[in-house]
């Protein structure tokens, strides 16, 4: 695995991993918010797809270390543009894999660049404004604490002024990959009616499942790292 920099049109520095095996295919992982490709989860993650294809893992803007600010989906979609281009010139195939905002950049994403092939969305939400974000009970505090990173904690910067956002649940009807919708039974941070009625929207070639028990976004790969594995690699790399 190797580190590099891309720059976006508003010349944000990007920084990326790249699991770099000789595959014509890469799997991108767009990271929720508060969440970097060197989170211990995400790292993981990478490199269980590693092992079916390249792997390009994202540190969105405001996070880890790449620079700028985090504008919750009004700016990372240039972000996600770039990764995407970048993927473009080098690869036959491009799998995406967005978790929780990241899904929502993923989806964005794929209503305005075509040649994603397959596409793979976490606890998406569908509108941002109707984020529950639940963080007093149990299900969001315990993976929280378990999940902490004191240098990924730092590295966050949130901007101070909201931009505008897309609405996932505006424009899930003009993608057109075949999308995988994933979602937590018992996520309180965005409840899977969300992920279920983007779902409902979606015109693509198109699965839904929940996972009994499980909360939000990587928590799904955490808890049941097994089921995730297998759910995920045979949407990409089966024969569905």
């Amino acid at each position: 695995m190797k580190e590099i920099n891309l720059y976006t049109k508003d010349k944000t520095k990007i920084a990326v991993n790249l699991y770099e095996n000789g595959y014509e295919t890469v799997v991108i992982m767009a990271p929720g918010w508060f969440m970097t490709k060197d989170s211990k989860s995400f790292k993981a993650m990478s490199e269980m797809f590693s092992t079916y294809s390249d792997v390009i893992s994202i540190d969105f803007r405001g996070h880890g270390r790449s620079s700028g600010f985090y504008t919750f989906t009004g700016r990372e979609v240039l972000d996600i543009l770039t990764v995407l281009q970048f993927a473009h010139k080098k690869y036959k195939k491009i799998y995406l894999a967005g978790f929780s905002l990241g899904a929502s950049l993923s989806i964005i994403a794929a209503s305005k660049r075509k040649y994603i092939d397959k596409m793979i969305v976490v606890s998406a939400p569908s509108d941002f404004d109707k984020i529950e974000n639940k963080f007093w009970k149990k299900e969001a505090w315990i993976p929280t604490f378990q999940k902490f990173e004191p240098e990924r904690w730092i590295s966050i910067r949130p901007a101070v002024i909201n931009s505008k956002k897309i609405k996932p649940i505006d424009i899930i009807d003009k993608i057109n990959c075949p999308t995988l919708f994933l979602a937590g039974e018992k996520d309180p941070t965005v409840c899977s009616w969300h992920t279920k009625l983007l779902f409902d929207k979606a015109v693509c070639p198109k699965k839904f499942e929940l996972f009994q028990n499980c909360f939000h976004a990587e928590d799904l790969f955490i808890q049941e790292p097994e089921k995730f594995t297998k759910v995920c690699t045979d949407w990409f790399f089966g024969n569905n």
